[in-house]
């Protein structure tokens, strides 16, 4: 039916369309019904032909875009209004239509309940946040939408969040791609029998009207595409084309998200061939369709064939059919007729050699090339969507759209061979597209959906010809930017590699194609299919050989380079993952034994483009000088197949291996590079600028090193293991270019190395033979194995954190090898070699991450040098396990001195290697050995320890692989033919160290010391053992050519050589000798050499036993250990041995030789002996003497300097103390000392700057250093004991009207609304919020001095992070943070004398005394430099905060503003001190601070500047507290002015600051004490008046009573009843107690009142004001404080501030109303204040109420509570809308104080100029910040105009910091960083412990 339907739909149209439809009167719905119902009928052909009448009118693809085709200017005009009104109804219609005239939402939710779908398929876009578990993945590709990740069961897996960077899809349900167990609840298997069966009408009209509308959308595309003109990019067209599709384009996708109904109905309609064909054909009478598909064959044109490059490239393909019709019938079928498009016109490639120097290779003969590039024909409408899709560059949503469509099976296949047939054409697309990043991303997008599929891949592969086309594509693409390789022969060279400088390689355009390649080569099947297929092979290596031998390096020897290209970088990205790669991928499916095949395949086609190579370069011995190139993937392929083969396949290695000659051409290459890493190392490659040291540490890098080194060494060790050991060690040397310096002469000359670098190159020829030889990694060790060596060297390095282990532990790069960082095997190495250390905080509060550190058996027996220099991308490193080897010796007490590298014990070799132990057994490297050993005893130069360590290394090593025991028996003597020539007689090490060499001939400069002939040197040929004779041997001028040896590597290696290639030695021997010296004798130059023959006599261990006595500096020091304990040679293995210095190493040496051979054992014991005959006494020479004396001096003045850093550092200690006061309580009065005299000293400060000390005086102050802040941590507390958790879902908020600084606004706001405005800014502190606090580093300095400071500071433009125009700077001293300078008041420091003495006066002439002072009106003192800078110094205070913190007056700019705000301050760093004691003062002792507070000084400067403003006698409340005044009647009586604060409406502390700070500075103890105890009484008359009012009515009346009966008792004004009771009295005169209504009641809590419970809350309620009392105390006179208990702090601190009478101690129960002191009789003055009370509550009775109860107890500053595990935030937050723009923000915050949500950087909330977060910051924390960047997982501060990133509070499991969450590993809170973080706010440390800092200019 449906097809029936759809070819009425196609045919050509009777032209109906002209008569106008029945239906077009009604409304649409109607008309969709009547449609529905005709086409329902069993005969629905008219019913056909109406709809497609009407879909013919409404989707005419002519109206809309006509005008976009018409060029840019009428698109411009028509582009606007028109279209889109047409587009909207069109989209209407077909919504009515499908819909079959029912509601369209209606319509979507019956198609839904059909979806029997079991796939979730959402497709996302770049920068989604998915997960992938790798415990349930099968591909590796496996992704999860964050629904279904959760919803799924992965507890304990290896799981991680990932931001998506090309988009993707989720594949739950899919179980070809992840395990079933990890499926989510949604989605586990359905089965499709409970969904019941489509309706046949539900989507009948869908079938109609779908095709129409596609067509429609198709012809859009053809219509608004244009093909860009030359070179001009189109994009802006192709966008405005897709911006009019996009409805249309969002309709298909809401379609397919329907579910699976639909979208099988799309399949149907998109696969469909005869639809397709019926409505493109474009040969209807209707002219707009003829006009597109022109269009259309337009572009399939310029795609393929225009371009005349192109002709070039490609060649125009004339099969017979001729190209005409080819043309018009879109060319053949790609897939179809593969195999018959063949044609022999390839000579045409061939023709396009013009472009510069560029050279076009012919590629393989394989004629299916041209098919796969140029032709295509579409069949259905997919294929057409997806060739327009291509066409303009992968818009997003279409991607969407085609991705959605994959959980239909039937389309998945149908799309994946349409992908796959349109592959040549990506190819081309993406290599023009100017957006070829974006446009990679979205090719990935799809091809990663389709190609991780195995059973697809496989298909498609199969009926494809997948393989083909891809490698093919490459080819093709790669193809376009060959240039010539300069290799070797530069001229003749034939081979072609690819330009690194270009795009297509600078860029990583490749890469989608690659990815897509490895991808499928990770399935067996497929992989399988491409190992078997000889061709793909061979064009395979053909693109391999591309890229050998690319980017060549040629050492700059004149100048330096101008130019540092960055290649490079390309170069090895374009390796590692085109050739590494696919060749990990290769060999992930070589494993067993069967498929030994497939590893013959690679390694014979391997070989032969080795050899094409070879030919092509124009190689024949020599490696051209001066030049390498690190990439040789064709090298690389060979050695790890070769090394697959013997380790898994049990192939036989000689088997794949060729004959010596490719042997040595195959060693040159990789040899060439680890001497050029020697050389880059040694600097002789300087001119060519830094990047080749980037490439030399590129190649080992872990990323690199087991596609690069690992590879290259481990043929080496094959071609080593194979060829003639004394060809490869000379060639080794002759390499490394140190030839000339292995001879026995002190003089030599190196033709071809300079002196400089002779000793590094040296070094590193005996470091490569070392790493080759003792190097395991590919010759028999295991997987296990290999992870633990690479995990031990890793860790020796440094201390390592879990994801910087992994980063530097080469993986095998394919990700279904199996060892995946992060794997079972990863972890159960890393627990048995290291020790996890937790993240601990140092001091400085810079924080560590948890590191893991080698355990100590690891160091003692698994530290292995030489996988550490092997794998160190920095020489550093290397030094660095050094030292953390000799810090674990001495620590664990093994070795105390400076050890060498341990020598490591090897695992066994593979046997195919044993070949390679013959290197340590060959006459040459012995002879080399030798020569070293002697050149090191006669300190010849350029020779270092490094040098003497690896040849003892070498010799080491030979004893170790020695071949079976020789027999004692042997005989010495060689065939004398061999002897003359060569100095061993055999090549067993083992032997050869006890054969003496007795003369060598050696060439020397005519100026050396061996050819003058003076008197010394005929003399000293006495004795062979004593070192002296033996310095200057003897020299023998006659040619005594039959004892001398005389040894020339070059010429061996040449002889070697030629014996190979000619297989006939005894022609080699006469033609190579003379022609080598002469090729190597020195240029003209150079002065004359002539032989010299020089007197020997030494054997390897008379070498080695000299050595001995030479590095332990004494005679005779070796006695051979086994003389004493015999025990020794049974159990060979001694710890003792284990770890030590070169002593150690040669005693080691010695002793292994002496257990190989008994002959051996005798000569050394011969040696020791003859070295010490029994002398008699030896006369000490005057030389001798003199090196003794120099030890004995030495050794003296390392003493002295010892005891003088001792002292040194002693002086450093103490002044540190000084400086710093590390918590030293007794220092902390600085004047104690001079108590005992009477007159008093002035305090003495030091100026940091100018370093003199002395007073500070009026004219030239002295200041200290300080750091003024803003701060809300005050305003922060709260009074409920639960903290305020983080909320992390839309019910939690947090409110902010329970912390301090809320009640407190409402507190002024409510007194300034019914008390005069003056008298309310007097009767509170402000600065809760946005207070000053000052603090200092403790270091003074002279403020004119600091002027000059800061003038220098403005000058020096090198600034770092702070601003000198806001007048910061760092202390000159301790480079703290500071941004003013508080000047220090003249006189002692502390006004000791006042107080020493107490007078007697009674309290009342105190009062008055205090009156009469605060009535002296303050005058500021004349102009002094003090009183300026006391000035300057309050504008700064002011100008820290924001004007709102300091304007509370109802009449702007009243001096009450600025007289409330400057005891304010005072009150802000008082209760900040206290917040930072904990709260309380049960600790005492000093401030915190110690020195460092400087409230002393700030007092000073508040109090000048408060008395300018005098307190009119009238309103002082001090008369108020100290006197009765009569007329109180009269004072109320004014109704019309606002009436004064009642004083028990005041807040104490305040008052106390007030009448503090109005006195005269110094202040006299006495006054204070007076003070104190006045204020006392208001206070506790204020927690009687709370407490009356909290109690209800009968306790009120019962306490009325009791306290009434004891009114008469001697002390009743100090009995809290008696005075409760009177209050209570007092205040029912009045309103206050009425209770209004029932509701006031619910608010009181019953509380059964007993006398304690009433005691505790009126200590509670005196104590803050109790507590601020002593610090002032403390701070204004230098008292300590005293520690106590908690429950003791009250009566501490009263008898402490002199309340308490101090006979009062013995009483036990103690009562806090003992401490009033009443200053006039308690019941008048009591009265009196709670007169006023009632006088107010009379009229506002609720109010008077609240503002009696206040709050006291204010728990400390708390951050926000985190949850536990950081996903719940991130879930909640990274998607959550801002309240303020209401959309996502791209980088959200939250703020720690508040729980504010917040836009970092987001402009779209910035108001004037500030974003959000700054201006939070300024809001909540008066310009301090803390906010968690979700997305980073990272804290940052803004401070002022300053930012820092503070670091994380989550770390992972492994202790460490995921920022940015790259990992995506499941984060938990670390509790004590986030403590150490609340610290530092509350602390106000922020700018002193964090360093790195940067302006945020208001952007964040």
């Amino acid at each position: 039916m449906a097809a029936a339907a759809a070819a009425a739909v196609g045919g050509p149209q009777p032209p109906q369309a002209e008569v106008p439809a029945p239906g077009l009167a009604l409304d649409k719905a109607a008309t969709a019904a009547h449609l529905k119902a005709a086409l329902s009928r069993p005969d629905n052909r008219a019913g056909a032909e109406e709809l497609q009448a009407l879909l013919e009118r409404v989707l005419s693809a002519e109206r809309p875009l006509a005008a976009a085709a018409d060029g840019e200017e009428a698109a411009a005009a028509g582009g606007g209004g028109g279209p889109g009104a047409a587009e909207e109804e069109a989209l209407e219609w077909c919504k009515c239509l499908l819909a079959g005239g029912g509601g369209y939402d209606e319509f979507c939710a019956a198609v839904r309940a059909y979806d029997p779908a079991a796939l979730c398929g959402l497709v996302w876009t770049a920068n989604f946040v998915a997960y992938r578990c790798r415990t349930c993945g099968i591909s590796p590709c496996m992704s999860l939408c964050a629904e279904c990740f959760h919803q799924g069961d992965h507890t304990g897996h290896d799981f991680n969040m990932f931001r998506s960077q090309a988009g993707g899809a989720c594949d739950c349900g899919d179980s070809n791609v992840m395990r079933e167990s990890g499926f989510c609840k949604r989605h586990q298997i359905k089965s499709s029998s409970n969904i019941p069966c489509v309706p046949k009408d539900l989507l009948m009209m869908s079938e109609f009207v779908l095709p129409r509308f596609i067509f429609c959308l198709i012809q859009y595309l053809r219509e608004g595409y244009n093909e860009p003109a030359a070179d001009v990019p189109s994009e802006k067209d192709l966008n405005k084309v897709l911006q009019l599709l996009e409805p249309q384009i969002s309709f298909l996708e809401d379609l397919t998200k329907m579910g699976g109904a639909m979208r099988s109905v799309l399949t149907q309609v998109l696969t469909n061939q005869q639809n397709y064909k019926d409505l493109t054909s474009g040969l209807g009478e209707n002219a707009c369709a003829r006009k597109s598909h022109e269009k259309y064959l337009i572009a399939l044109k310029s795609s393929g064939l225009t371009y005349p490059e192109d002709k070039l490239v490609y060649g125009i393909q004339e099969p017979s059919a001729g190209a005409s019709t080819l043309a018009v019938q879109g060319f053949a079928s790609a897939a179809g007729t593969l195999g018959q498009l063949d044609s022999s016109d390839e000579e045409d490639q061939d023709g396009s050699q013009g472009l510069g120097k560029r050279k076009r290779v012919k590629l393989s003969s394989n004629t299916k090339d041209q098919s796969i590039m140029d032709v295509l024909k579409h069949k259905s409408f997919l294929e057409e969507l997806l060739f327009w899709t291509i066409k303009y560059e992968f818009p997003q949503k279409m991607v969407t759209f085609l991705l959605n469509m994959l959980p239909d099976q039937e389309y998945k296949v149908a799309f994946t061979k349409t992908f796959v047939q349109h592959y040549a054409f990506i190819m081309k697309t993406l290599k023009k597209s100017h957006e070829s990043d974006t446009m990679s991303n979205r090719i990935v997008h799809i091809s990663v959906q389709l190609f991780s599929n195995e059973e697809l891949a496989r298909q498609v592969t199969e009926e494809c010809q997948l393989l083909d086309i891809m490698v093919t594509v490459l080819l093709y693409m790669m193809e376009s930017c060959l240039i010539k390789s300069e290799l070797q022969d530069e001229e003749n060279s034939l081979h072609v590699v690819v330009n690194c400088g270009e795009a297509l390689l600078k860029n990583n355009t490749y890469w989608p194609l690659v990815s897509d390649f490895i991808n499928i080569l990770s399935h067996q099947s497929v992989a399988k299919r491409f190992l078997e297929d000889h061709g793909l092979l061979v064009t395979w290596m053909n693109f391999v050989s591309f890229f050998q031998g690319m980017n060549l390096n040629k050492r700059e020897l004149n100048e330096h380079v101008e130019f540092e290209s960055q290649t490079y970088y390309a170069a090895f990205a374009a390796e590692l993952e085109a050739c590494a790669q696919p060749m990990w991928g290769l060999l992930s499916h070589c494993k067993v034994r069967e498929t030994q095949e497939y590893t013959r395949n690679v390694v014979r086609y391997c070989l032969e483009a080795l050899q094409d190579w070879f030919d092509a370069i124009n190689f024949v011995d020599e490696p051209a000088p001066n030049q390498v190139t690190f990439h040789l993937p064709l090298h690389r392929y060979y050695a790890m197949f070769l090394s697959k083969a013997v380790k898994c396949q049990e192939l036989d290695l000689d088997s794949v291996l060729p004959d010596q000659e490719m042997l040595m051409k195959l060693m040159i290459h990789p040899l060439q590079i680890q001497a050029s890493l020697a050389e880059i190392h040694s600097n002789m490659w300087v001119r060519n600028g830094l990047q080749i040291k980037g490439q030399a540490m590129t190649y080992v890098q872990s990323h690199f090193c087991n596609s690069m080194i690992d590879p290259d060494i481990y043929l080496l060790q094959v071609c080593a293991s194979r060829l003639d050991p004394d060809y490869f060690i000379s060639s080794v040397f002759e390499r490394f270019k140190v030839v000339d310096l292995l001879t026995m002469a002190s003089q030599h000359q190196n033709t071809v190395l300079d002196a400089e670098h002779e000793r590094s190159m040296l070094e590193g020829a005996l470091t490569f033979l070392v790493i080759l030889l003792s190097l395991r990694l590919h010759l028999g060790m295991s997987d296990d194995e290999i992870l633990r060596a690479e995990m031990v060297a890793q860790l020796c390095m440094n201390d390592r954190t879990h994801s910087s282990l992994m980063h530097h532990i080469p993986e095998n790069p394919n990700p279904k090898s199996g060892i995946i960082p992060g794997s079972y095997s990863f972890e159960s190495v890393l627990s048995a070699v290291a020790d996890f250390k937790a993240p601990v905080f140092e001091p400085g509060g810079s924080m560590q991450q948890g590191m893991y550190t080698p355990k100590a058996e690891v160091w003692d027996h698994e530290f292995d040098p030489v996988m550490v220099i092997l794998r160190t991308v920095y020489r550093r490193d290397v030094q660095s396990a050094m030292d953390r080897y000799t810090a674990f010796l001495k620590q664990s007490g093994k070795f105390p001195g400076n050890p060498w590298p341990p020598y490591k014990k090897r695992t066994p070799l593979h046997p195919s290697y044993k070949g390679l132990m013959r290197l340590l057994h060959c006459k040459t490297l012995h002879i080399v050995l030798f020569t070293l050993l002697y050149k090191i005893l006669m300190d010849h130069q350029n020779l270092s320890e490094h040098v003497l360590c690896m040849v003892l290394y070498l010799i080491e090593l030979g004893l170790e692989n020695s071949a079976e025991e020789e027999s004692d028996e042997e005989a010495s003597a060689c065939g004398p033919e061999r002897c003359h020539d060569s100095w061993f007689p055999g090549s067993n090490l083992v032997s050869n160290m006890r054969h003496f060499i007795n003369y060598v001939r050696v060439r020397v400069p005519e100026t050396a010391p061996e050819v003058k002939r003076d008197s010394l040197a005929s003399t000293s040929s006495d004795s062979l053992g004593s070192l002296q004779s033996s310095r200057r041997p003897k020299v023998l001028q006659r040619e005594n050519s039959g004892t001398a040896q005389v040894f020339s590597l070059v010429a061996e290696r040449r002889k070697k050589f030629q014996e190979i290639i000619n297989r006939s030695n005894s022609e080699a021997n006469q033609v190579v000798r003379p022609k080598t010296s002469s090729k190597w004798s020195a240029p003209g130059s150079a002065p004359q050499l002539t032989t010299a023959i020089l007197e020997i006599k030494e054997s390897i261990l008379s070498l080695l036993i000299k050595l001995h006595h030479k590095l332990s500096g004494k005679q005779n020091s070796y006695y051979p250990p086994w003389l004493d304990d015999i025990e020794i040679l049974i159990q060979p293995e001694i710890p003792k041995y284990s770890h030590g210095d070169g002593i150690t190493a040669v005693e080691r040496i010695l002793l292994k030789a002496a257990l190989q051979s008994r002959m051996n054992k005798r000569i050394i014991e011969e040696i020791c002996r003859k070295v010490t005959p029994p002398v008699p006494p030896k006369k000490i020479t005057a030389a001798e003497k003199k090196t003794l004396d120099k030890e004995e001096r030495r050794q003296k003045a390392r003493e002295r300097q010892q005891k003088l850093l001792a002292e040194f550092a002693s002086r450093q200690k103490s002044f540190m103390e000084t400086a710093m006061d590390v918590d030293s309580p007794e220092s902390d009065i600085p004047m104690e000392i001079t108590t005992a005299e009477p007159q008093v000293s002035e305090a003495v400060y030091d100026c940091v700057i100018c370093g003199q000390s002395g007073p500070s005086s009026e004219d030239r102050p002295t200041g200290l250093v300080v750091l003024l802040q803003a701060s809300s941590v005050l305003g922060q507390c709260r009074d409920n004991i639960e903290p305020k958790k983080l909320p992390i879902s839309e019910e939690e908020q947090i409110y902010p009207w329970d912390t301090c600084a809320a009640v407190h606004d409402v507190r002024l706001s409510l007194l300034q609304r019914y008390f005069k405005d003056s008298s309310c800014l007097l009767a509170v502190s402000i600065g809760w919020e946005g207070g000053v606090y000052v603090q200092t580093c403790g270091h003074t300095l002279h403020i004119d001095c600091h002027k000059s400071y800061m003038e220098s500071l403005r000058n020096d433009q090198v600034l770092q992070g702070f601003s000198v125009d806001k007048g910061e700077f760092t202390c000159p001293l301790c480079r703290q943070f500071a941004n003013s300078v508080l000047p220090c008041y003249p006189g002692s420091n502390v006004e000791n004398h006042l107080w020493q003495r107490p007078s007697n006066k009674s309290i009342q002439d105190l009062i008055k005394e205090v009156e009469e002072l605060q009535g002296r009106p303050g005058a500021f003192p004349s102009e002094t430099n003090l009183s300026k800078e006391m000035e300057s110094v309050m504008k700064d205070i002011k100008n820290t905060t924001q004007k709102k913190y300091r304007d509370y007056s109802k009449t702007p700019g009243s001096p009450d503003n600025d007289f409330l705000f400057m005891y304010s301050v005072a009150r802000t760093n008082l209760e900040l001190e206290l917040i930072h004691r904990g709260g309380n003062l049960c600790s005492g002792g000093a401030s915190t601070a110690g020195k460092r507070s400087c409230l002393n000084q700030l007092f000073h400067v508040l109090a000048l500047h408060m008395r300018l403003y005098s307190i009119d006698s009238e309103y002082n409340p001090w008369r108020k507290l100290t006197q009765l005044l009569e007329e109180m009647s009269s004072q109320l009586g004014n109704e019309e002015q606002q009436p004064e604060v009642p004083i028990l409406y005041h807040d104490v502390t305040s008052l106390l600051l007030i009448q503090i700070l109005m006195m005269p500075q110094p202040l006299h103890k006495d006054h204070f004490t007076c003070i104190v105890k006045v204020l006392f009484t208001l206070l506790y008359t204020q927690g009687l008046v709370a407490l009356s009012v909290k109690c209800n009515e009968e306790d009120r009346s019962a306490w009325k009573h009791t306290g009434a009966l004891k009114k008469n008792t001697c002390d009743a004004e100090k009995s809290y009843e008696v005075l409760l009771s009177f209050v209570i009295s007092e205040l029912s005169k009045g309103k206050l107690y009425h209770e209004e209504g029932t509701q006031e009641c619910a608010t009181i809590i019953p509380v059964a009142w007993s006398p304690e419970s009433m005691e505790k809350y009126l200590q509670d309620f005196c104590l803050p004001f109790l507590r601020i009392t002593s610090l002032l105390q403390h701070h204004l006179f230098g008292e300590d404080l005293p520690s106590c208990q908690e429950e003791e702090e009250f009566s501490v601190l009263s008898s402490c501030l002199g309340l308490l009478p101090t006979f009062y101690q013995t009483e036990h129960p103690f009562i806090s109303a003992s401490c009033l002191d009443w200053p006039v009789p308690a019941f008048d003055i009591i009265s009196q204040w709670c007169f006023e009370i009632n006088s107010f509550t009379e009229r506002h009775a609720e109010q008077g109420k609240a503002l009696l109860i206040q709050e006291s107890k204010w728990k400390l500053p708390h951050l926000l509570q985190l949850p536990e595990n950081y996903n719940t935030i991130f879930q909640y937050y990274h998607r959550k809308t801002c309240s303020v723009c209401t959309k996502v923000p791209k980088d959200p915050a939250v703020c720690l104080v508040c729980g504010t949500f917040v836009c970092l950087k987001g402009l779209c909330c910035k108001q004037q100029s500030y974003c959000e977060c700054v201006l939070h910051s300024q809001n909540c924390g008066a310009g301090t910040g803390i906010f968690l960047l979700i997305n980073a997982s990272v804290i940052i501060i803004i401070r002022g105009h300053r930012f820092c990133l503070w670091g994380s509070v989550y770390l992972d499991a492994h202790g460490e910091e995921d920022r940015d969450l790259r990992r995506g590993k499941p984060l938990y809170i670390c509790k004590e960083r986030y403590k150490v973080l609340e610290q530092q706010w509350i602390s106000h440390t922020f700018d002193h412990i964090n360093k790195r800092w940067g302006p945020h200019y208001n952007g964040l």
